[in-house]
């Protein structure tokens, strides 16, 4: 299991989403056509609001199986893979800056048919749809770092309530967005 780390929020920064399509870059090189996508998630994935400065990135696989394989090439690039890390079917992955020790990404890879992909980039996308839901997100975010600073699981725990209210919402948005 990682560590806990500090929790940080920082301004959203359009840098995010450079670093994002790099990486992405980075992970089709190593990983080939077992890759079918590679989309930005997560908070720095959402203009307007803060976010841990770490980079989440969601894989979609043709084979978990065939990812577990490759973990070696995905090592090579500096990640470290913790399995399924409490959701069935994902395979999760860290990458810390070698200089700083401050974690730069997370990988959240899924096979393709797996329903957690539809509730990544349905809360994505319709916070960015948005922006009053994303506000109040800001601040949920807020509340829950004062709540604890120091202990990022904690963190991720105490807004864990408030995302699964909203994606209610961002699944019957997405929904329709899908009949539109």
């Amino acid at each position: 299991m990682p560590e806990a780390i500090q929790v940080e929020l920082a301004p959203h920064s359009p840098a995010w989403a450079r670093a994002a399509a790099q990486e992405a870059e980075r992970l089709w090189a190593v990983l080939g056509d077992n890759v079918l996508a590679v989309h930005h998630v997560g908070s720095t994935a959402i203009p307007g609001i803060h976010a841990k400065p770490i980079v989440d990135l969601m894989p979609i696989v043709r084979s978990v199986a065939a990812l577990d394989e490759a973990a070696a090439r995905l090592q090579a690039l500096g990640y470290e893979c913790w399995g399924e890390y409490g959701i069935v079917g994902r395979r999760y992955c860290t990458l810390d800056d070698p200089e700083t020790g401050r974690r730069k990404f997370q990988l959240h890879c899924y096979e393709e048919d797996n329903r957690e992909i539809t509730r990544h980039l349905a809360f994505r996308n319709y916070l960015r749809a948005h922006p009053e839901i994303a506000r109040e997100y800001d601040a949920e975010k807020h509340c829950c770092r004062e709540l604890h600073p120091d202990n990022s699981h904690r963190y991720s725990d105490a807004k864990a309530a408030w995302i699964t209210a909203c994606l209610v919402s961002a699944l019957a948005y997405s929904l329709g967005e899908q009949r539109g």
